[in-house]
């Protein structure tokens, strides 16, 4: 696809994809990064999306695609973030809270290495204490499922720290 192809197909979509990411950020300045992210990819990935039917649907499903990705690896630092600030306890002696801080450290960083449903899901519900619904919600599974996928998440975390004391 040339540049001219380009504008001609994607820049009309300009109004309605800025309205979206408005919508979705709630911030002028985050809107304009979010609406030039998606320009960008859109360019990058120019040759393989000649022929498509509709540039403004297309572009608007690039833009939220782009928003939730972001969103979904800003959780997961800021996750890992507040795991890393768990109150270590009241423990008056210096090498306990020490031990307890670095096996804290330790089960952030199994947490963070869980496949993605796994480790996205076990964050949700374990660390920020979300409803089975909530987590249904964004992340489009059932609640059963859900619950098996944590129940796995759970397992695998308990096995890791059990070969770590042995």
């Amino acid at each position: 696809m040339e540049a001219s192809q380009f504008k001609s197909l994607f820049l009309p979509c300009h109004h309605k994809l800025y309205a979206v990411a408005w919508r979705l950020t709630g911030n002028s300045q985050a809107a304009e990064d979010l609406v030039q992210e998606t320009y960008l990819r859109l360019w990058t990935k120019r040759h393989q999306i000649a022929d498509i039917e509709n540039a403004e649907a297309y572009s608007i499903s690039v833009l939220r695609r782009q928003f939730y990705d972001v969103k979904r690896a800003n959780r997961i630092q800021e996750a890992a973030l507040d795991i890393g600030q768990m109150a270590v306890g009241a423990s008056t002696e210096i090498h306990q809270r020490l031990e307890a801080a670095d096996e804290c450290e330790r089960i952030k960083r199994m947490i963070a290495q869980l496949p993605d449903p796994q480790g996205r899901v076990m964050l949700m519900r374990d660390v920020e204490d979300k409803p089975y619904k909530e987590i249904s919600a964004v992340t489009g599974l059932t609640e059963v499922n859900i619950r098996s996928i944590l129940s796995r998440a759970r397992k695998r975390i308990r096995e890791q720290i059990k070969e770590m004391k042995q």
